[in-house]
């Protein structure tokens, strides 16, 4: 049995904290490179049930307990990594030294990527402290502080490990895009190792069939290795391949289903640990419907192998956990979106046979999120669409979720940050965003995760994987223009989601001018377009601006020698969504891997030099981090003399050093090397 982390005996003051308010909440947190980290408030939380409150704290122990999961799938050098930088920083003599305060940045760049390379951008993090410094320091340690394997020694550690962080050439991307090359040996991630992107694609060919109108998720939960001269599966589960993390996951998922809100949340927990001790992928399909279906449960959760943007070929799934509890006012939007569901969908701009007969389950809420981990932290979405299965998004429906309080932190850290003022064209855009912007961002998210990714159908056949390293920037792509090609329409008026018909000209404005120029900060000079959603943003901007040209319904201007955004005609804009919209549910619903491709390439990779380098500049006189990261609230059991749990605390004191640190001391079971 797993003890219960953070327990308290009886003396403990067993009165609940109160939510901050907003104005007196402190949101910022840290700020170091490119980043800065905040914090968010769990409004609400005071008022749930002790069962919920309890729910709560078991699932977030159970999404902490998957970090060192996702480390090694990102690349399997990441642990030992963490654990001797860990070691030097905690115990270096002098910490005062300009290479032991690099050692710390670089160190709290690789927490807030879950390794060592880039989260965003996926090029490898360089130190800036030198290799010397970071020898010594590893030799002037405890051996037994180190994690070095059994029969090695401090100078075999640092033999290993130099080349890995301080030569560019060695493991430069994770996850490598780029056409024309082998995708899985260019790759540093750690979901293959000894294996050709033909050898991975011969592999998975073998088990799909075109006539399963129920397929499973093939390679989602395991690593593909070559033993002996054979390709073969490392399934993630309990016995195999991450079991230790596994098993704790589960102790703590069990500890959940015995305070379950219902008996349809309790089963859909239940087969969870089910998938997690056998590794099953049609036990997983299980478990997705069921939680699908459970409507009624004011907590819920992600927990598990769930996105495929880590692997080049979209296949094998990052670990990753959100916990969340409804927000009932805030829900109620959603809840017209997904209730017109229909409607959207017979009206989209799309070819009626890629379209869907009848929308089945399309749910949607707004929640607040109350624990981040693995792959949602400590950098997070704002929204998500799940599940990804196909089929099961067509015979059970999908939930959308739309997570305001981590919104909230954005806009609350942002504010008088010079941005708007800097980048946009006049007052008119300033006005309109500051009148409409968090308004229509909120729908765009929304529509994006509920009606976007939930659209459309495969045409019978249809490989889901057929657009192989494309897949990720188109499904974006498709579900970001459903949305904003919707934001236009006087349907979001009449149905009060909209106040007016000019509101969506706010977004629409923000959308362009991100996509075409400021998202550029988040890209280092000479390097094209990785990321699968920076792509998707490109992709549709350049492609509004392309096809928009003869009109001029889209340009860039100079004012005072800088250049801006200007939308000369928002309603052909509107048409234009439309039209790209009608394109890339054809190529997603036949498996068009060649149109997919070429837009891709041609729009959504390369980036315009001169205006990436005029960007970089303006946006740096703002000194804004361009990438935000978050520190997890810590909750409390609270306990009485006999033990019973009476209540459950939350924290927000937690600086980002002391909960990386907590987290590799209390939630760290995994081997070094996997």
């Amino acid at each position: 049995m797993i003890p219960i982390l953070f327990a308290c005996s009886g003396n403990q003051s067993e009165k609940q904290a109160i939510t901050p308010p907003v104005d007196s909440f402190d949101y910022k947190v840290d700020t170091f490179a490119d980043i800065k980290i905040l914090r968010y408030r769990v409004p609400g939380f005071e008022i749930l049930t002790l069962k919920q409150k309890e729910m709560i704290y078991y699932l977030s122990q159970a999404a902490i307990e998957g970090r060192d999961i996702l480390w090694d799938q990102n690349n399997k050098h990441n642990l030992v990594i963490r654990r001797t930088l860990e070691a030097i920083y905690e115990n270096y003599a002098d910490k005062s030294s300009d290479d032991f305060i690099k050692l710390q940045t670089y160190l709290k760049r690789i927490w807030m990527a879950n390794g060592i390379h880039h989260h965003y951008s996926e090029d490898k993090l360089m130190p800036e402290f030198t290799a010397d410094f970071f020898a010594n320091a590893v030799k002037s340690l405890d051996q037994k502080l180190l994690p070095l394997r059994e029969g090695e020694t401090s100078e075999q550690l640092i033999a290993k490990l130099t080349p890995i962080l301080f030569d560019p050439n060695v493991m430069p991307k994770k996850t490598n895009q780029a056409a024309g090359v082998d995708l899985i040996t260019t790759s540093a991630n750690n979901y293959y190792e000894g294996v050709t992107q033909r050898e991975v694609e011969d592999f998975y060919a073998k088990m799909k069939s075109p006539n399963d109108s129920t397929p499973v998720s093939y390679g989602l939960n395991s690593k593909l290795v070559k033993e002996n001269g054979q390709v073969t599966e490392k399934v993630y589960k309990v016995g195999g391949m991450y079991g230790a993390a596994i098993e704790r996951i589960i102790g703590w998922l069990e500890k959940a289903a015995a305070v379950a809100e219902n008996e349809a949340q309790r089963e859909t927990i239940n087969t969870l640990i089910s998938y997690y001790r056998t590794g099953d992928l049609r036990t997983f399909d299980e478990f997705n419907i069921k939680w699908v279906q459970d409507l009624t449960s004011q907590i819920d959760f992600v927990n598990g192998f769930t996105e495929n943007y880590g692997d080049p070929l979209g296949m094998k799934a990052s670990w990753e956990s959100l916990v969340n509890f409804k927000d009932p006012e805030a829900t109620k939007r959603t809840e017209i979106i997904s209730n017109n569901a229909q409607w959207f969908e017979d009206n989209s701009p799309t070819d009626s046979k890629f379209k869907k007969e009848e929308v089945k389950g399309v749910s949607a809420k707004v929640i607040t999120a109350a624990m981040l981990g693995g792959d949602c932290y400590p950098s997070t979405p704002i929204g998500i669409n799940l599940p990804n299965a196909n089929w099961i998004r067509a015979q059970y429906g999908s939930k959308s979720v739309t997570i305001q309080n981590i919104t909230e932190a954005y806009d609350q850290a942002a504010l008088g940050n010079g941005f708007n003022e800097e980048f946009m064209w006049s007052d008119t855009e300033r006005e309109q965003a500051k009148k409409y912007g968090s308004l229509t961002n909120n729908i765009h998210v929304d529509m994006h995760e509920c009606l976007g990714h939930g659209s459309g159908k495969l045409l019978p056949g249809t490989d889901p994987d057929a657009l192989k390293a494309y897949g990720s920037p188109i499904e974006e792509t498709r579900a970001d223009l459903f949305g904003l090609y919707y934001l236009g329409d006087p349907k979001l008026v009449e149905l009060g989601l909209l106040p007016d018909a000019d509101a969506y000209k706010a977004q629409y404005y923000q959308y362009l001018m991100n996509g075409y120029m400021t998202q550029l900060t988040r890209i280092q000079p000479g390097k094209n377009i990785e990321q699968a959603h920076m792509r998707n943003r490109q992709l549709i901007a350049a492609w509004v601006f392309d096809k928009g040209k003869a009109e001029n319904v889209v340009e860039l201007k100079v004012k005072d020698g800088k250049k801006y955004i200007v939308v000369n005609d928002y309603k052909k804009v509107r048409q234009l969504f439309g039209q790209l919209l009608a394109e890339i549910q054809r190529i997603k619903s036949t498996g068009d891997f060649a149109s997919g491709r070429d837009l891709v390439e041609k729009y959504a990779v390369k980036v315009n030099p001169e205006l990436h380098k005029e960007v970089l500049e303006r946006y740096a006189k703002l000194k804004i981090a361009p990438y935000s990261g978050f520190v997890n609230p810590v909750y409390t059991l609270v306990t009485n003399k006999k033990g019973k749990v009476t209540d459950v605390n939350i924290s927000y004191n937690e600086d980002y050093v002391q909960q990386h640190l907590r987290y590799s001391k209390e939630y760290s079971v995994l081997p070094t090397y996997n």
